[in-house]
């Protein structure tokens, strides 16, 4: 059993049934029915949250017990996520395939990182949106959640450069905000804040 599934086996919910406070803000931008993709979504408090929007959402995750209770949730909510097992490490979404990828706290090594946020900006159809929040290095002096490892941390910048060439920033910010997702995200917290528009299908992700 994976760090994950150890993680998603407990009983509860880890970060709660509420979706992501900044997800519920961007989302405004989405017009129903849109083609939703969630990468890292867990346990489905986002991506159900997004279909009881009336959105079509893909939710993806490393985890068969956090995909399991992604539906079991959505189950409860009288919605339907379609759900994909797999690695972000080497996943690859059709391109041109999606209005919006949602990453909230989908923390990935720095190994696989910048390859994998090209390969999911790619997924998007020119005008997608992609919203994402994350902690930032800073959130490393707090106890209210997340990596502990700087390497899987994210600045603004950081994210800039990924997305370089795909992505059209709308939004990018870092600062301390107080959370309140369950028992894994409890507190204070210093996170990114990065929203972007997808731009054109050039140049390629693997740029």
């Amino acid at each position: 059993m994976n760090f994950w599934d150890q993680r998603f086996a407990e009983p509860g919910y880890k970060y709660g049934t509420e979706p992501n406070a900044f997800l519920m803000e961007q989302a405004t931008c989405l017009v129903s029915p849109a083609d939703v993709l969630v990468p890292g979504d867990g346990e489905g408090r986002n991506g159900v949250w997004l279909a009881r929007q009336g959105h079509r959402v893909t939710a993806v995750d490393y985890s068969p017990v956090g995909l399991q209770k992604a539906r079991e949730l959505a189950a409860t909510q009288g919605v339907t996520l379609a759900t994909v097992l797999a690695d972000l490490a080497d996943w690859t979404p059709a391109p041109a395939s999606f209005d919006a990828v949602v990453l909230v706290y989908t923390h990935l090594p720095g190994a696989i990182r910048h390859s994998a946020h090209r390969r999911l900006a790619a997924g998007l159809r020119p005008g997608g949106w992609l919203i994402l929040e994350a902690f930032h290095p800073a959130q490393l002096a707090h106890g209210s959640g997340g990596p502990k490892d700087p390497d899987m941390l994210y600045t603004p910048a950081l994210l800039g450069a990924d997305f370089h060439g795909l992505l059209a920033p709308t939004l990018t910010w870092d600062g301390e905000i107080t959370l309140s997702e369950g028992p894994g995200h409890q507190g204070l917290a210093h996170v990114t804040r990065w929203v972007g528009r997808r731009t054109g299908l050039q140049p390629d992700a693997g740029a």
